[in-house]
């Protein structure tokens, strides 16, 4: 059994706050959210880290690339568990890398490149480990979609407002790119 604490972020989350207690989260139990078509999961982040680095899930259908953005403090890693996770990345340079990740496949981001992915099957899962002097983000996730209690993907996409997309850079590491265009397929 999971239990539930109350933080900052939430009324009842599966995360403790205190960084100096270990503890256990049951598969799926972690903060979830749903943005666009996905299930987003968070299992550690900034409190039980002090803000080194975050754990977290995306899991989703076969869908559309999700936008371009940069971290400017934020390293970011793609590991794949399930599915098919198509990776994009350019470095500050401009050269662009592409590249199809299935189970078992790893994907590094360093800070400062502008990068997506799409998600090439149904039921893929990527395991997302983000870290930086900037802090961590994984918030970002339930600002920017909508928090919710159950298991399972949306059953409808949740595209949020386009105001809010311009509030997340103030407060995450999060800059988006709307007139990045990938070169590659």
């Amino acid at each position: 059994m999971t239990m539930e604490f109350a933080t900052r972020y939430r009324g009842a989350s599966r995360i403790p706050a205190d960084p100096s207690k270990p503890y256990v989260i049951e598969k799926g139990e972690g903060d979830r959210a749903h943005l666009f078509g996905d299930l987003v999961t968070v299992y550690a982040g900034g409190e039980q880290t002090d803000n080194t680095f975050n754990f977290f899930t995306v899991e989703g259908p076969k869908g559309d690339i999700i936008p371009a953005h940069v971290h400017a403090d934020t390293h970011e890693v793609f590991y794949v568990t399930q599915g098919a996770v198509r990776l994009f990345a350019e470095d500050p340079e401009g050269e662009q890398l592409e590249r199809l990740l299935t189970p078992g496949d790893f994907g590094f981001v360093p800070k400062n490149c502008a990068h997506a992915y799409r998600m090439e099957r149904h039921h893929s899962q990527v395991v997302g480990v983000a870290a930086g002097p900037g802090g961590t983000f994984e918030r970002f996730f339930e600002s920017l979609g909508t928090p919710v209690d159950e298991m399972g993907l949306p059953a409808q996409p949740f595209v949020p407002a386009p105001h809010k997309f311009g509030t997340v850079p103030q407060e995450y590491d999060v800059r988006f790119l709307p007139d990045h265009q990938w070169r590659t397929s």
